[in-house]
Order: structure tokens, then sequence, then C-alpha cells
């Protein structure tokens, strides 16, 4: 067991990690097969009438979302990236219009910008939380900025109490990717309430899931409304409705099937179980590793919760003596799950890098320039490339096993030091 599996020793973890699950039981099966026997997969119909805002299944679970989100709207859609489309149209977010957000976060959170024209101004993280940090969103805010998509990443709140505070002295409007925090609590409020809407992902990594879909909440009526236009080819039905001939818009196929609706009912019912199985997990694995000073634990803010959608963890190599590649390569040869998560910031993504995307041919016509050159963000940078890696082994139905094993591939790795550093990273 002293030879690191590296170089040909025995791996502390030999058998696969079980397959991610989010309690799938009898509840769902019986929804589901409820749903195909009734013969009504979608209860959807792109005209006026009650199958406009969908079937059963599909206001049930929204129901549910309010409910447990404490919103008086919610609107599901096929997908979070759906949701983040719907929300940046229902905030009128046009061609040439700025949209401040972070570098470092799923594509899915900028790219949306783009669906709408607009233009991803990125802003740095702050490096406790790694959210985005207010400093740099004050110091990017143009007279072309029109809202901030800010993300709550890993499980833990970013900074929205003061990013609303900015919003509200700019006149913007806060738009929060809450995909890896629901249930997340900051000031006692529900991450994704802080902001005027919320985003909330169902697909199947995530703590609750229907495989594929996402959800927009939000107490504002018009958000609401829009949005279920949006989702819904709503702009065949905006001449049949009164009073809103003059609204604008163009809708899609974002509808969500009364089949993942049904399963959705029920899992939002565990997301507390869930939440709070991935906490005991995360602090039965912070108190192995706090003996530890080349790794940071993840920090939690006096005034917030931590969901752990994936456990990050800060990387110091100065305090060991060998890079991030290599400690992580080791890890990986002993059976331990753990990733560098996101390696680059979106912005040297080609499309955004080369200014692919068509939203950049708007900036030529109005005579702007964007650029998104190297050291733009500098905190996400050092971050990503060099410091912070994940594991999500903090989840059902992983268990103290799983959690000891991780230690133990740290402490066999520490003893054997001496012989990484022959490796070239």
């Amino acid at each position: 067991m002293n030879k690191l599996a590296i170089f040909n020793g025995k791996p502390i973890r030999s058998e696969a990690y079980p397959i991610h699950t989010t309690i799938i039981n009898d509840d769902e099966e019986k929804a589901i097969v409820e749903v195909l026997r009734g013969n009504h997969l979608s209860g959807f119909s792109a005209r006026p009438g009650d199958r406009f805002l969908g079937g059963p299944n599909v206001k049930k679970l929204e129901q549910e979302f309010s409910k447990f989100f404490g919103t008086s709207h919610a609107v599901s859609f096929n997908s979070a990236t759906s949701a983040l489309h719907g929300a940046l149209a229902a905030a009128k977010i046009g061609p040439g219009d700025e949209v401040i957000t972070s570098p470092y976060t799923m594509t899915a959170t900028a790219a949306s910008i783009l669906m709408q024209n607009a233009i991803p101004i990125f802003a740095d993280i702050e490096d406790r939380t790694y959210g985005l940090d207010p400093k740099s969103v004050k110091d990017s805010i143009s007279k072309n900025t029109k809202a901030v998509l800010a993300v709550n990443l890993y499980g833990h709140p970013c900074r929205l109490i003061e990013l609303k505070k900015i919003c509200e002295d700019n006149n913007l409007i806060l738009i929060e990717d809450n995909s890896q925090a629901p249930g997340a609590l900051i000031d006692n409020k529900m991450c994704g309430t802080v902001g005027e809407m919320g985003i909330q992902s169902l697909n199947y990594h995530k703590v609750i899931q229907t495989g594929e879909g996402g959800m927009l909440i939000t107490n504002n009526k018009e958000y609401a409304f829009h949005n279920q236009l949006k989702r819904n080819h709503g702009e065949v039905v905006v001449g049949k409705l009164e009073n809103i001939n003059n609204l604008n818009v163009l809708g899609y196929n974002y509808r969500l099937t009364e089949i993942q609706a049904a399963m959705g009912v029920y899992q939002i019912k565990k997301l507390d179980f869930l939440n709070q199985y991935r906490i005991n997990l995360a602090n039965e694995l912070t108190e192995l590793l706090k003996t530890y000073d080349f790794l940071s634990t993840p920090i939690v803010e006096d005034n917030c919760t931590h969901v752990y959608y994936h456990y990050p963890i800060r990387y110091i190599e100065s305090e060991i003596g060998i890079p991030r590649s290599v400690f992580l390569k080791a890890l990986k040869a002993e059976g331990i799950s753990v990733t560098e998560s996101l390696k680059i910031p979106l912005y040297h993504e080609p499309i955004f890098k080369h200014k692919r995307a068509h939203a950049y041919r708007y900036l030529e016509l109005l005579d702007r320039n964007i650029e998104y050159p190297e050291g733009l963000c500098p905190v996400a940078e050092k971050i990503m490339m060099e410091e912070v890696f994940i594991t999500d082994i903090c989840k059902y139905p992983n268990s103290s096993k799983e959690i000891k094993e991780f230690e133990q591939a740290i402490n066999k790795i520490t003893k054997n030091i001496s012989s990484l550093k022959s490796l070239n990273g």
C-alpha cells in the first residue's frame, strides 16, 4: 500500500463509484406510468387556452417550485439553458446590450447572453467562494450595461446582497444562475430569489433531476408571463390574446414533457434530504483534510449555507512542491474522483475569444469593440488554471467509506511526495 498507484502500486480504491442517483423510486415510477397510460406525454399546445400553459404535471411541478422557493411564479423549461435565455429575453436584453457575468461557470451562462445578441462582459471573481467580485462588477459597468447574471457556484451563494445593491443603484436587473445551489441560503433568503429571476437546473447531474429540465422562479408577473410565451411559440398567441397586441416576443419550443414533470414533482420533495446528505459528507471531509496545509477546504460565509453540488479545494503548490496537475494524476491513479473542473475562463473559449457569435457583428455596426485579453480576470485565471480542483464524492449514495478513502489517498501521496517530484506536470 505504500507504493503509489501512479508507479504501479496498489490503488486505494479499485472499484467504480456508485452511479449518480437522486433516489428515483416507486413514487417517480408510478407517476411516469400514469402519464404513459394516459397517453398525454405533453400537455402543451401552441394556441390560446388551458393547454398553452402545459399539462397537469407541468402545472403541479411549477406549483411545487413556487412553494419551495417562496416565489409567486415558477415557469418550467426543457433545460436551465433555455430558462437562462428566457430570463434575458424577459429582461429585454437585446443587440448591443451588455450583461456582466462570471468567467468561472459552465458555458451556458454566458452563451445565453449571446442568444439574445447581447455581449457578455466578464468581471473577475472573489477568491473565497468563487462568485462575482462586487468591486469588479462595479468597475465593469458602462452605459450599455443592462443586467448582471450572477452564478452561485458549487453550491455556495455568491455575494448576492452586495450585487443586488449595485444593480439597484445602477438601474440594472440581477439574474441568478442557481443551477448548482438549489436550497442554499444567504441572509435566510433562498438563492435564486434575491435577483429578479432565478434559474434552477433539473439536469441529470444535478442534486435533483428530471433527466433534462430547468425552472425559472420570480416574483414578477410580467417576467413570468413573458417566459410562458417564450417557451411555447408565443408569437402565434400574442395577437389572439386581449390587451397584449403590442407585446413583441419570439417563442421557442422550450417545453417540458409531462413525463419529466411527473418525475420532478417527487424529486423536489427530496431536495432537502439530498442537500443535507451532501452537507454531512462535506463536513466530514473538511474535518479530515484540515491537517493538510497545502489544501484549503471550502469556505462557508457566516450568513450563508453551502449545499456542495461539488466540493471545491484550493491547492497551494508552494506548500507541497508539485504542480496541481501532478498531484491530481496521482490522486486519480489511486482511484479517487477528482477533476480540475473548469480549467480556463470562458473568454478563452473560441466563441468568445475570436468573437464568432452573431452578437459581435452588432458591435461592428455600432462601431464598438469588446476584447477579452489574457489577464482580463486575474483572480479567475489563477484559480482555474493553477489552484482549485473539485471532487463529486459528497453525494448520495456515497458514504463515509468514500470520504475516508479520499483522505487516505492524500495521506499516501504526501508520504511519497519525493517520488512525485520527478514527474513532469
